[in-house]
């Protein structure tokens, strides 16, 4: 129950490995959808496909006997959308309320009448009785036809994707970490349509925040809000530096190790690192984020750089990474070409501080190295 008149019907998924075909979820995810309870009963969402059943039951449930008279529609994507077809197979009557967009973009995804849908645009309102709910518009955040619902008599903001994390709702894990993993590589993107969002957000008297994924949210919303404000804008979260590596014979990892215990006699406060050939990638497009100051070490192939450190580099890309103070380390036995290329990948990003020169390496890391990579320490904690 998130009130009295609000009922969760949502389900947790923990058969699903990948969320969007990419993204590890160890601990699972929920799938969201809520009903609201008044003369007239509208249901917010649905979920994936997979949990159709379990959601059904939940939607029976809480109706007690009673029909919906409403299927509101923030997003589209098939993992909120995917029962739709089934709830209206079973409750027909359910008028589907969305922006033009959405009926657009349902077609592809479901077979049914959209013609006597509610089509609603920005700052229009639908009284359920007590209840009215004022829908606002969210293009990008992260699909363009998102839109989040207000209800006045609760002041819930029901925010789509907004505000959403990995993890089923069971997980006994931190917010923070899990919702920034999820914020930087689905909607990371879309800073300026975030913060967009963020100032509609701030006109209105939000007591609770009911997101698609991931636990409503009642308590201390000013930490959240905080949290979306920083991601959003492309802040430095935390203080300390983020060593991504990529290395063959783990002469450039020796080297990732030794520069961190410098930066740490040095008096860095954290030093966060990530062997790209090994760990999850969107944990270090995460951290990548999170702080303002990143070192990108990894071995010259082929010509340019090691493949894993270009697959991640172009994901930084996709997802509009700036605002970061950038250091390259390099190593190439004969004819080292990882800093040019990573250099020319990274030229052309926002507001890029580029660290010169770019540590090379040839091998082994020698005791000769340690005065390079000492003066990179310190350039970077100036």
């Amino acid at each position: 129950m998130v009130t009295q008149d609000i009922r969760y019907i949502g389900v947790n998924d923990r058969d699903l490995d990948l969320f969007e075909g990419q993204y590890i979820i160890p601990e699972g995810v929920s799938y969201n959808s809520y009903m609201i309870l008044d003369e007239k009963i509208a249901i917010m969402d649905t979920v994936d496909g997979q949990k159709t059943e379990e959601f059904l039951a939940n939607v029976q449930r809480e109706l007690a006997g009673r029909m919906p008279d409403y299927l509101v529609v923030n997003h589209v994507e098939p993992d909120h959308a995917g029962s739709i077809q089934a709830l209206l197979c079973a409750y027909p009557q359910l008028q589907i309320v969305g922006n033009a967009k959405t009926i657009q973009m349902m077609g592809q995804y479901i077979s049914a009448d959209f013609s006597k849908a509610l089509i609603v645009k920005e700052g229009d309102s639908l009284s359920l009785g007590a209840h009215q709910l004022t829908f606002f518009m969210a293009p990008m955040v992260h699909w363009p036809e998102v839109m989040v619902t207000y209800d006045s008599r609760d002041k819930v903001l029901f925010s789509a994707d907004g505000f959403g994390k990995f993890g089923a709702l069971d997980a006994d894990e931190d917010w923070d970490c899990e919702a920034r993993r999820y914020y930087f590589n689905i909607v990371g993107k879309y800073g300026a349509q975030v913060q967009a969002l963020l100032k509609k957000a701030a006109a209105l008297d939000i007591q609770i925040i009911c997101p698609l994924h991931g636990p409503v949210l009642k308590d201390n919303l000013a930490h959240y809000i905080e949290k979306y404000n920083i991601w959003s804008s492309y802040g430095v979260e935390s203080e300390g530096v983020f060593i991504a590596y990529a290395s063959i014979h783990g002469n450039t990892a020796q080297a990732a190790q030794q520069l961190k215990q410098i930066l740490l006699d040095q008096g860095c406060v954290k030093v966060a690192m990530a062997d790209l050939a090994r760990d999850d990638m969107a944990e270090a497009v995460e951290d990548a984020f999170r702080y303002g100051k990143v070192v990108f070490a990894a071995s010259s192939y082929d010509g340019g750089v090691m493949p894993f450190m270009e697959d991640f580099l172009h994901h930084l890309q996709a997802k509009n990474y700036q605002k970061r103070t950038v250091a390259l380390v390099e190593n190439g036995s004969w004819a080292p070409s990882a800093a040019r290329t990573m250099k020319n990948l990274v030229t052309g990003w926002k507001e890029i501080q580029l660290i010169e020169p770019a540590v090379t390496l040839r091998g082994a890391v020698k005791e000769s190295d340690t005065a390079a990579l000492q003066a990179l320490a310190a350039a970077l904690l100036a």
